[in-house]
């Protein structure tokens, strides 16, 4: 009988606890959101393995994963793309896998942004490992972490304090991020990498977008633009060679079968323009890209409704223009005849 009791009062205070603590984290303006893990990728990874001729698959960094909205575009076709796009990665880990590893040979939508197609294929590099690490999570799962993850998601969309995301923002809440942010004694890390906030919202589907307070919050989009502008200064020189070398000779394989790729430089304003023109300029990389590709490719730049297209933090679409931009560039692509693979209203 005492047991029980101890058990039952045991009980009562824990979640009395987390109580307190989800309401604590609400009222500090935090809500529940999907955590953007690898096991999310994993879950639109398995749709590539059944994945029809007009289905179309979306990759590339993380332009294409805030600027592409997945409801606009099943309005405008009638389909969802698989989005396999992941923040600050290289396409290229991706785009071998689905060559190498599938049989799919619908449409690949890659999205360019300079800075990471051009980096690397060095396996250790940031840009190549992250985008890999998805691909062998994928590979390499277990039957427990896919149900662990599946139990996971009624938690995640209804509990505040457990959301957390890969990328380690400054204001993630989990007891995980939060002990990470302790500081015991004086430790010196050069250089010091500004605070990284949070500024998009995923949903099971994996459709990113813009939070709002990006868009109103000037000074929560300028620390944002203070972390483009410290990875800029960082950022070791692009490797043209082995990238192009690389892409090019999976992008031969992709076409023997048939495959249908489109290549999109998403829009980027201001300072991360600006250095982008400098260190990346256009008829370097993307220019000599498209001719040597020789697929559908569209620069917002080229576009009236696109070039003067501002991001709050530089690099991506708020979401409202996230969506209008979607709507536009599937009238172009249509219109041009670039989804000749997919089955469009």
């Amino acid at each position: 009988m005492q047991l029980k009791q101890s058990l039952i009062i045991a009980f009562l205070l824990s979640i009395i606890g987390l109580s307190v603590w989800e309401i604590y984290w609400r009222s500090q303006g935090y809500y529940p959101t999907i955590n953007d893990e690898k096991s999310l990728w994993a879950l639109q990874r398995a749709k590539v393995e059944t994945a029809s001729d007009d289905q179309v698959i979306i990759i590339g960094s993380s332009r294409a994963y805030f600027d592409i909205q997945l409801k606009e575009w099943e309005n405008e076709t009638g389909k969802a793309p698989i989005q396999l796009a992941s923040t600050g990665s290289s396409p290229l880990p991706t785009f071998h896998d689905i060559v190498n590893n599938t049989n799919f040979k619908g449409t690949i939508l890659i999205g360019v942004t300079p800075g990471l197609f051009f980096s690397t294929t060095f396996p250790q590099a940031s840009p190549w490992s992250r985008a890999q690490s998805k691909v062998d999570y994928f590979k390499n799962r277990t039957y427990a972490q896919r149900i662990n993850f599946h139990l996971s998601i009624p938690l995640q969309e209804n509990l505040a304090f457990i959301s957390a995301d890969e990328e380690e923002w400054s204001d993630d809440i989990d007891l995980k991020s939060l002990l990470r942010q302790i500081q015991i004694g004086k430790r010196t890390e050069v250089p010091i990498k500004p605070p990284f906030y949070n500024f998009g919202n995923v949903n099971l589907d994996r459709n990113m977008s813009m939070i709002n307070r990006t868009v109103v919050d000037t000074a929560y989009a300028n620390s944002i633009i203070k972390v483009w502008n410290f990875f800029g200064k960082s950022a070791p020189p692009p490797d043209k060679k082995s990238t192009m070398a690389f892409f090019m000779e999976d992008l031969k394989k992709f076409k023997a079968r048939n495959g249908n790729v489109i290549l999109v430089r998403f829009p980027s304003s201001g300072g991360v323009r600006m250095g982008e023109n400098h260190v990346l300029p256009r008829a370097e990389f993307w220019d000599h890209l498209v001719n040597q590709a020789k697929v559908k490719s569209y620069h917002f730049e080229d576009y009236n409704q696109f070039k003067n297209l501002k991001c709050p933090e530089e690099s991506h679409l708020s979401k409202e223009d996230a969506q209008y931009f979607t709507s536009e560039l599937l009238k172009i692509m249509k219109a041009d005849g670039a989804l000749t693979n997919s089955k469009t209203n």
